[in-house]
């Protein structure tokens, strides 16, 4: 099993709005950084877990874990001219960008913020934390998921 820390603005999609969806289920679309889509096109695979990270917002920070629910598959919104997410240059025979279905497994009764994740020790290697470090999706080392969990 593989873990990730996978990153949304809670005001364009929030661990409440994954939660309220009749089946707990959505796509995780519209991710346009090739290392990224690489992660989720390569490495990740069904029934792995994910924290799911607030960003750019008041209080960023983990909010809660999902589930892998689908394979890696094109990310239909690249081919959809009314999209924000639109790419011209993305081809549904040979896709750039792709996608999988993540399924809500629980929220955190608190937000384990990013200032908190800075004063542990235990967490100095952890991707979220080194310096420039911008990426949506990044792999969770088995013992960096476990600590982590610890601190909700």
């Amino acid at each position: 099993m593989n873990y990730w820390l996978m990153k949304s603005e809670p005001n364009e999609f929030s661990i409440e709005n994954l939660r309220q969806n009749t089946r707990q289920t959505e796509p995780w679309d519209g991710i346009r950084n090739y290392q990224a889509r690489n992660f989720i096109r390569d490495d990740m695979k069904t029934g792995d877990l994910a924290f799911f990270y607030h960003s750019n917002c008041d209080e960023p920070g983990i909010v809660g874990v999902m589930k892998i629910a689908s394979k890696p598959r094109a990310d239909h919104t690249a081919f959809d001219k009314n999209n924000k997410h639109f790419d011209s240059k993305s081809d549904p025979d040979k896709p750039r960008w792709y996608l999988v279905d993540v399924k809500y497994q629980r929220q955190f009764k608190r937000t384990i913020t990013l200032t908190e994740l800075r004063d542990h020790k235990r967490l100095k290697d952890f991707r979220l934390l080194q310096k420039g470090n911008r990426l949506s999706i990044m792999p969770v080392t088995k013992m960096e998921w476990e600590y982590i969990l610890t601190l909700e």
